[in-house]
């Protein structure tokens, strides 16, 4: 096997990683890939998001044909991007709010965290969560609009998840973030490349430096909560990490796209 093709072949085992990590599709490697694999594969995730922009925006250039007003296109594509990540940051997000809004102790926000069940904290988060991508997307309204707004935020909030898993530790020995390791500083600079880039070209280089201040800050706000909370990240809290990240850029593409 040539160099080259070494290569491409340790990319496409990155890609269907980060795929299978991010959403539900049948596209992971036959054998379980190893922790070192999936944290050296997370610069792939912003390519992960693209896939769940796209299918969202499929999602409501459909309805968007079919008659449908802008506010139910927009809820049918965030349920499409829903579906096909599993709720997995949603979850995420649902889970941090209740840990650190119910618990009064570190291992006892860590036990609520693990816990399936869904409280009072975690159910107002999803309502915030839902109704702001919501009201974003139906204020965007063009369906080809839309397509940017949805690509560049489900891109670029993951873009974020391999600096965060590196600059923040593990909040416990074991789980999703702590099997997954800390990403090579490798990763981390190519997902950043790939997240900017998209926000660049969906919402244009001012208004992407903005996006990109807005996600930075949201990541040290999130970061200090959860070292000051739990000690550090999990897989929860960087399901949240995901979540405020793209609640911010649609926000931003709905300032700038609206009305187009």
């Amino acid at each position: 096997m040539t160099p080259r093709t070494e290569i491409l072949k340790d990319l496409f085992a990155d890609l269907r990683i980060a795929a299978s990590f991010a959403t539900i599709l049948p596209v992971g490697p036959s054998v379980p890939a190893g922790d070192r694999a999936i944290a050296r594969a997370s610069w792939a995730l912003p390519v992960s998001g693209l896939l769940v922009g796209v299918a969202g925006a499929a999602a409501y250039a459909i309805a968007s044909k079919l008659g449908l007003t802008s506010t139910a296109a927009a809820l049918l594509a965030i349920a499409t991007t829903v579906l096909i990540t599993g709720a997995l940051h949603e979850d995420g997000l649902a889970d941090t709010a209740d840990g650190c809004g119910g618990g009064s102790t570190r291992e006892r926000k860590l036990e609520i965290m693990r816990d399936s069940r869904i409280g009072t904290y975690g159910a107002c988060a999803l309502i915030l969560s839902f109704g702001l991508r919501w009201s974003a997307l139906a204020a965007i309204a063009s369906p080809w609009a839309v397509t940017l707004a949805l690509c560049a935020a489900h891109a670029a909030a993951r873009a974020g998840v391999p600096a965060f898993m590196l600059l923040v530790p593990p909040a416990r020995p074991d789980g999703l973030s702590a099997g997954a390791g800390s990403p090579p500083t490798r990763s981390v600079a190519i997902a950043f490349a790939l997240g900017t880039l998209c926000l660049v070209l969906a919402l244009g280089p001012g208004k992407a430096l903005i996006g990109l201040i807005l996600l930075s800050l949201g990541g040290l706000i999130l970061a200090r909560l959860a070292i000051r909370q739990v000690g550090g990240q999990t897989g929860d809290i960087l399901g949240a990490f995901e979540q405020i990240g793209e609640i911010l850029i649609l926000l931003v593409a709905a300032s700038i796209l609206g009305g187009r």
